[in-house]
């Protein structure tokens, strides 16, 4: 168990408008440290005041990117209880980027209470008003002063908060999606599966092409091909076709295993719906739209939850789905997971943990 250190913040900031959150764009008062040193491990658990961080220009977290970052929420619940969802599962995650970025792995346990504690010390930026919640940001980066590319030998794992409304300004309206086929953001054998900045950063460029052209995320193929659909920008991605839910399979490395997708999977499946993981070329999608069979597209992740798909573009050829609409299948996986992630609804599976 962590013995954290905590000096509290001398004056609070004032609290933005619950109305007017956004996504990222206000940070709580207090942020979680924790310093790792080679020979030693990880150690001096603190939360301090949120304050810019200092480190040298020579930290190889700016040369070689090493690095990693989760992301996961806070919720407000109605008996007044803050509720995390599967926070495990994030930990999980994180620990397998960890060793794929030759990163020190942090003990499950240390993680959990690292987060609970930060969120403890910050209870009063958990917003309430409905659609809202506190995501929780930890992140690790290499901090050793040297240049020269091997794993760093020093790191900081950071914890910071910021009250968020919906990711997208048109909330659970259906969104416009650009299929890229000129640019990747990940390949077999490299860190698609993990969550790492440096993945962020190659799909900026086909994001910002998609944003000129009207669209609001892109949809990647793989790597190879250009052929198999891979994920949207910051979701994964579901397909219905004839009553089936499909989704691109985990195998080849280069998706990231989503916490929301792994758990829409699994409540589709009790509920009878016949869900196959596997590869899914994007020609395939535009047969079954020509064919009728195409019944609703969505895409899954901590940030948005559930965002329905309204239009594919590829090139000449644009996909209305659904009239544009949300689905049944999207909209109730959105009410069923919110309503647990809210604690509105019973919780039966263990997946919410309470923040005590």
């Amino acid at each position: 168990m962590l013995d954290i250190k905590i000096t509290t913040v001398a004056v609070k900031k004032p609290k933005p408008d619950q109305n007017k959150l956004g996504f990222g764009n206000y940070f709580t008062d207090h942020m979680f440290i924790m310093d790792y040193t080679e020979g030693t491990g990880w150690h001096s658990p603190r939360i301090v005041p949120y304050e810019n961080l200092s480190i040298s220009p020579a930290a190889m977290v700016f040369h070689y990117a090493q690095e990693m970052f989760e992301g996961l929420k806070a919720y407000y619940a109605p008996n007044g209880k803050i509720l995390l969802f599967r926070p495990q599962k994030n930990i999980e995650r994180m620990n397998n980027t960890n060793r794929r970025m030759c990163i020190p792995e942090i003990n499950p346990d240390d993680a959990l209470q690292a987060i609970k504690a930060v969120v403890r010390a910050d209870s009063d930026w958990v917003p309430t008003l409905p659609g809202t919640s506190l995501y929780i940001r930890p992140f690790i980066i290499a901090t050793e002063a040297r240049l020269g590319v091997h794993a760093s030998k020093t790191y900081q794992f950071i914890i910071i908060l910021s009250p968020v409304g919906a990711y997208y300004a048109t909330g659970i309206n259906p969104v416009k999606i650009y299929v890229e086929r000129e640019y990747v953001r990940a390949v077999k054998g490299g860190t698609g599966q993990a969550k790492v900045g440096g993945n962020y950063a190659a799909s900026l460029l086909g994001q910002k092409k998609a944003e000129e052209l009207g669209y609001a995320q892109v949809l990647w193929l793989d790597g190879v091909h250009r052929k198999y659909i891979d994920e949207v920008g910051a979701m994964n991605v579901f397909f219905v076709v004839d009553g089936v839910v499909y989704t691109p399979s985990l195998e080849d490395g280069s998706i990231l295993p989503g916490v929301t997708r792994a758990s829409c999977i699994e409540l589709l499946r009790e509920w009878g719906y016949k869900v196959e993981e596997r590869k899914i070329a994007f020609d395939e999608i535009i047969e079954a739209n020509r064919a009728g069979k195409l019944d609703e597209a969505f895409g899954t992740g901590t940030a948005a939850v559930i965002s329905p798909i309204g239009e594919l573009c590829d090139g000449g050829e644009r996909i209305i789905l659904n009239g544009g609409k949300i689905g049944t299948i999207a909209q109730r996986l959105y009410d069923n997971l919110t309503g647990i992630q809210w604690g509105k609804l019973a919780d039966t599976r263990g997946w919410s943990v309470t923040v005590d």
